[in-house]
């Protein structure tokens, strides 16, 4: 693989895959399905909400279900995930499952929720062809939850977890972002992950907020949550479960998952140690443009192109264009870094 600071200047080569021109490539998909969510986190969402998106310009459920496919048969994707904003806002959220696990039997498929109203519908997913979930929790004190979300949750989100791993989602993720105020109970959140039999992993706040507060000075780094996790647990480092993933897993000394395993606490370090040169992701806002990186505010229209007719074929044409111009990493923390226009909410995670 090319190194991402020397890009190539080579034509793009003649491959059906999602190539960029640092030689990564692009096999995860991240599928955003709306803007609207059910919280309010202060690092992703304002407090009034997104702009709406209008809804002819929002992609439909059949829509959804053929840029899928499309990326799975001709693009070499081999997993999507689906997030939002919250997906769960999505009343048609088990139909898009189902259409996809219809089109494409062997593809795995994901989701990132932040699990309030979760117990009353993963079930239908499930059946529908639901693999995984990752559930966003940032701590389990209800009244720093209540601050951090704007909304006093925490028991449903409770109950998501639970109705997950009753579910057989398993493993079922849980995602931390830790900030000043609750990383005092990182032990306490690891704590719980253990006992609910869930998988713990804490990420790195990125400058993807909606009110534009994120400050390096100020951000939680990945090795003040090993830190603070050191203080109540004996941690020892376990490698990567894939190059591509982007979580470090340390081993929870004495402890083990349900099925007798070890259990592990995964950080993902995005601004202090970045992931870029094995990215392998690409993403799809809600209105079908697809984004290269969170942090680039290019984006390439394939709706519009699947709209006007176009074939699978040119509209997987211009998704390889969009991919091989990818940029080589986010540069946090670089004199030429810009925040992106749109926050977290509005590209999907």
């Amino acid at each position: 693989m090319a190194s991402p600071e020397t890009r190539t200047h080579s034509p793009r080569p003649t491959t059906p895959l999602l190539i960029d021109s640092f030689g990564r490539v692009a096999r995860d998909l991240r599928v955003s399905l709306t803007e609207k969510c059910s919280l309010r986190c202060t690092y992703c969402m304002p407090e009034e909400g997104l702009p709406a998106i209008p809804d002819d310009r929002r992609m439909t459920a059949d829509e959804v279900v053929r840029l899928v496919a499309l990326a799975h048969r001709k693009l070499g994707v081999h997993e999507v995930r689906f997030t939002g904003g919250e997906p769960l806002m999505r009343a048609d959220l088990e139909q898009i499952i189902a259409g996809t696990r219809a089109e494409c039997p062997d593809l795995p498929i994901a989701l990132t929720s932040n699990g309030v109203g979760l117990e009353h519908r993963v079930g239908r997913l499930v059946d529908a062809g639901l693999d995984r979930i990752n559930i966003s929790l940032d701590t389990v004190n209800r009244a720093e939850f209540a601050e951090l979300t704007r909304r006093d949750r925490l028991p449903s989100v409770l109950r998501g977890v639970r109705a997950a791993v009753a579910a057989g989602l398993s493993p079922a993720k849980v995602n931390a972002v830790p900030m000043r105020a609750t990383l005092h109970g990182a032990p306490d959140l690891l704590e719980w992950a253990l006992a609910e039999g869930v998988q713990l992993r804490f990420i790195e706040e990125m400058p993807l907020d909606a009110d534009n507060t994120w400050s390096r000075v100020e951000m939680v780094t990945a090795q003040e949550v090993l830190d603070s996790l050191s203080t109540r647990f004996e941690l020892e480092p376990a490698g990567r479960d894939d190059p591509s993933a982007p979580a470090e897993l340390w081993e929870v000394v004495g402890h083990t998952r349900p099925d007798g395993s070890p259990a592990t606490v995964g950080v993902i370090a995005t601004v202090t140690r970045n992931f870029c040169a094995a990215c392998d992701r690409t993403r799809l806002t809600a209105e079908g443009t697809v984004r290269s990186c969170l942090f680039s505010d290019d984006e390439t229209d394939v709706l519009g192109v699947l709209r006007s007719g176009a074939s699978s074929e040119e509209v997987a044409e211009v998704w390889r264009g969009a991919m091989w111009g990818k940029q080589a990493g986010h540069g946090i923390g670089g004199t030429a870094f810009h925040r992106p226009r749109r926050s977290m909410g509005a590209i999907g995670g």
